[in-house]
């Protein structure tokens, strides 16, 4: 039984414990990769359980990865698997809503320090070994927002843009070394994610027309799987938005993006 554990595959997921994470970590256990499950809060512990029932080896890490000790915690923990690491599913981030002089500096930089400098961080500490057994997978989160303005959550987008430029940046690089790389862009998606942003009365506060986690996590698996670059996590109005993104002007953008977020918007939706 041990033998047959050894040769499973080893998959990380940031961000696990609920959400697009955890989708994502339950589609790797179905597939019979053991996972490594890194979570902010001790619900962890509990999406790690959740995912036993497939059979597979998991393993709980609470983690603040928006810290330096809690990346290299991560990192540790990887290195004393005994295991090279196979696929790497960096989906941790946050968001703030509000205006950007009206939240705390703390704030924007905790952010920053989560949705940047911890994939990159992640991702600088992972490759050596990755390259040195031949090559491994990467699933980047990134979001629709980094095609965007972002107006009122205005750190998060362009937080997004660098995880994206960052992702296709080195895939170049490493293309010869058997590293993949795909990048998952979500549009809004049913979790808790503009709840813990604070955007509760925003056109983004309503979960009823997002899209599901469930959906999102499979349109990045099988992207991940099939070995493509860039995908987008969402229904036919997400990949719409995605396509007009890249045609309009980053002022009018930026104009339908505040409606959206802006505190007590009248909007009922949007995307």
């Amino acid at each position: 039984m041990e033998h047959k554990k050894m040769k499973r595959k080893l998959a990380m997921v940031t961000g696990g414990s609920a959400g697009i994470g955890l989708e994502i970590a339950r589609l790797l256990a179905q597939d019979q990769y053991d996972l490594l499950l890194v979570g902010a809060s001790s619900r962890v512990f509990e999406a790690a359980e959740s995912l036993a029932q497939y059979g597979t080896q998991v393993s709980a890490l609470q983690a603040d990865l928006s810290t330096e000790a809690g990346n290299q915690a991560l990192l540790d923990a990887v290195k004393h698997s005994g295991r090279p690491l196979d696929v790497a599913v960096l989906n941790a981030g946050i968001a703030i809503g509000g205006a950007f002089i009206d939240n705390p500096l703390d704030r924007h930089l905790q952010l920053l320090a989560l949705n940047i400098t911890s994939p990159v961080r992640l991702t600088y500490g992972l490759l050596p070994d990755m390259i040195a057994q031949g090559g491994g997978k990467f699933l980047f989160v990134s979001s629709l927002s980094a095609t965007t303005p972002t107006p009122y959550e205005s750190v998060y987008g362009p937080s997004k843009a660098f995880l994206t430029s960052f992702a296709n940046s080195i895939r170049e690089e490493l293309k010869e070394q058997g590293i993949q790389i795909t990048t998952l862009h979500p549009g809004a998606t049913a979790t808790e994610f503009h709840a813990r942003a604070g955007m509760q009365t925003t056109a983004f506060g309503d979960n009823s027309w997002k899209n599901s986690p469930e959906l999102v996590a499979k349109q990045g698996y099988e992207a991940l799987q099939a070995g493509k670059t860039n995908v987008v996590g969402g229904d036919e109005t997400t990949q719409q938005a995605w396509v007009a993104n890249r045609s309009m002007d980053e002022e009018e953008k930026a104009r339908i993006h505040a409606e959206r977020a802006m505190p007590n918007s009248p909007l009922q939706r949007g995307v």
